[in-house]
């Protein structure tokens, strides 16, 4: 199951003076393994080795945190300070938000990675990470933070958008919502999931969402499998190959579904080469 949670500060109809504020603060993502990927508290200075596709790795969704209906109602406190766009070093980013801030930006989604983001690779999913870099120059605040407001706020990625809730994609394709704890403070917000999520334009984005977790979860064990059998090298090479089908190898101007699907078909391609060439170095070296 692949997992997302936030935990930021996120704006209501009734919190309009806040309304530019929202910034992811506990991103997760679950795969159906037995590793559950979180980002819980706020940590800061966190390595490449405590953060995954799912955001930090030591989380595990209690019974305090159950799935919602989206017709159910929840609450929660929001003091408006703005705390939660700071000092955050776990903001995962998919291929999709990558390329909606690059769009925003209009810049090659590569150019965006290298300027605002930390990338690695995950050593759960053995797949690429990116996430956003804080800037130590200004309080470790999240690089879009400007004041208090988010530069980017229209394209802002899913952890943002969900918050405070959490988001779960199962392997078949399907989508569930659990309330995260925010420990925030302040006024008491209340909402329904649905028109919670409606109104952040989370269920226009979802068919994309559901088809970057199903790939993930189908290469965390491709890549898995095909990493044990390539020389080191070629190791590299899978993940270079990973990075451009996923991250870069996009153009902002042109819908994202499509170009993703491309990637893949070409991904396979050139696993498959890499298979190939690894058989042959293996019956040279015989």
């Amino acid at each position: 199951m692949y997992r997302l949670s936030v935990g930021a500060l996120r704006h209501y109809e009734l919190l309009s003076s806040v309304q530019q504020l929202f910034v992811a603060q506990k991103p997760a993502l679950r795969y159906n393994r037995p590793v559950i990927y979180y980002a819980g508290k706020k940590r800061e200075q966190m390595r490449d080795h405590h953060i995954d596709l799912c955001g930090q790795i030591d989380f595990t969704r209690t019974e305090a945190m159950p799935l919602l209906a989206r017709d159910a109602h929840f609450s929660f406190a929001c003091n408006g300070c703005g705390d939660c766009c700071r000092g955050r070093e776990d903001i995962v980013l998919s291929g999709f938000d990558l390329w909606r801030i690059a769009a925003r930006l209009r810049l090659p989604p590569q150019i965006v990675a290298r300027g605002y983001c930390r990338a690695s690779i995950g050593t759960v999913s053995h797949l690429p990470v990116l996430r956003l870099a804080p800037v130590k120059e200004n309080r470790n605040n999240c690089p879009f933070l400007t004041g208090d407001h988010c530069a980017i706020h229209d394209a802002e990625p899913l952890v943002c958008a969900l918050y405070p809730l959490a988001q779960e994609i199962s392997r078949e394709g399907e989508v569930s919502y659990f309330l995260q704890p925010t420990g925030c403070g302040g006024r008491v917000i209340e909402a329904k999931v649905e028109d919670y999520l409606a109104r952040y334009d989370v269920p226009a984005r979802e068919q994309t969402d559901v088809r970057w977790a199903q790939t993930c979860m189908t290469l965390e064990d491709t890549v898995e499998q095909l990493g044990a059998q390539l020389s080191p090298v070629l190791v590299r090479r899978m993940q270079a190959k990973l990075w451009q089908a996923l991250y870069f190898g996009y153009d902002y101007a042109a819908p994202f579904l499509p170009q993703l699907e491309k990637n893949l078909h070409w991904l396979d391609a050139e696993f498959a080469k890499l298979t190939e060439y690894q058989k042959k170095r293996n019956n040279a070296s015989k």
